[in-house]
């Protein structure tokens, strides 16, 4: 997709799975997630992810995980997937070294780019906890707006991870791309 000397942005395969899978869990949970500003770790514990939810979005016909790597090194990733009138971004991390420095930010507009280009995607659309007010913040400075359009946490499926507080929610957040 895109490359400079030490940096590559390309299409994940499957050789890379347990290495996103890792790359996610340190961005959002446990104590190494907090030299990041983006981790859940006060909200939630246990995974945020697995081998098969990764497998699957690296597979899936309708989408594509996009992966930036240094050297050998995966730091930052992300799911665009396509739906009927929209396309989808998810499982965004960048590693806690690497997060405050821009690349977050490279690899959004590489993503919002590869949703118009390849699909002809009108807008980007993902979910975001409702309680990650810098979050959301971050993402309204890139162009989102925030829905109002409110879902409710999975409770009690522990694939999403273990709440810390019975209030999470997701928020819909919308940005028009083009």
């Amino acid at each position: 997709m895109t490359s400079t000397t030490h940096r590559t942005v390309r299409i994940a395969g499957l050789a890379d799975v347990d290495a996103l899978v890792d790359l996610v869990e340190s961005a959002y949970r446990g104590e190494s997630s907090r030299a990041g500003w983006t981790h859940e770790a006060d909200l939630l514990d246990g995974q945020r992810t697995d081998r098969d939810m990764v497998t699957a979005a690296v597979t899936g016909p309708d989408g594509s995980v996009l992966v930036v790597e240094e050297g050998a090194r995966l730091v930052a990733c992300c799911q665009v997937e396509r739906r009927d009138d929209h396309a989808y971004f998810g499982m965004f991390a960048v590693a806690p070294s690497r997060q405050g420095g821009g690349l977050g930010r490279v690899l959004l507009d590489v993503a919002e780019r590869h949703a118009e280009q390849e699909w002809g995607a009108g807008e980007m659309r993902m979910t975001v906890i409702t309680q990650r007010d810098e979050l959301i913040a971050w993402y309204e400075r890139r162009g989102y707006v925030r829905t109002g359009e409110v879902t409710p946490f999975p409770y009690g499926d522990e694939r999403f991870g273990l709440p810390r507080r019975r209030d999470l929610a997701f928020e819909t957040l919308v940005k028009k791309l083009g």
